[in-house]
């Protein structure tokens, strides 16, 4: 952990980190799976599609980046590469060779459901050990995650 002045424990702050870098390596992959979805989408509503999982993307990357810069604020290093995302999330794996629009529809709705149940989890987990604001941060990533499966499963 590096130094900082923030006022929650070191103790917490090393809990919290841990957190934050279990959701981060969770976030990246979830961005690179809606990437993979939009690029590949084939079907009768492909523009719908096409643009929808483009903006889950986007979405989903900003999301990673504040809470990257919540992990680094209270001390800790985010881990973003590739291979440590691959090797740390707990996303189920994205099917590489469909094109289907509904078996992308599937797909994706399990991770962002995925998703968003581990940030509720992890909101609640956040206020156990005393920091509300990352389990606000969290909080705020579930209700974007329910809106973004909402939009999803309109599809179906």
């Amino acid at each position: 952990m590096n130094i900082t002045k923030n006022s929650l424990p070191d103790n917490v702050r090393r809990s919290i980190a841990t957190l934050l870098q279990d959701m981060l390596s969770d976030s990246i992959d979830l961005g690179t799976q809606a990437k993979q979805a939009h690029w590949n989408v084939k079907g009768p509503s492909f523009i719908a599609l096409h643009e929808l999982f483009d903006e889950i993307h986007s979405q989903v990357n900003a999301q990673s980046d504040l809470i990257a810069e919540r992990l680094v604020a209270l001390g800790g290093q985010a881990h973003g590469t590739a291979r440590a995302v691959a090797s740390q999330s707990t996303l189920p794996e994205y099917p590489l060779n469909v094109t289907a629009q509904q078996l992308h529809i599937d797909a994706l709705s399990t991770v962002l459901a995925t998703f968003g149940a581990a940030m509720r989890d992890a909101a609640k987990e956040a206020v156990s050990v005393g920091d509300e604001s990352t389990a606000d941060l969290f909080t705020e990533v579930s209700r974007e995650m329910d809106k973004s499966l909402w939009l999803v499963e309109a599809h179906i």
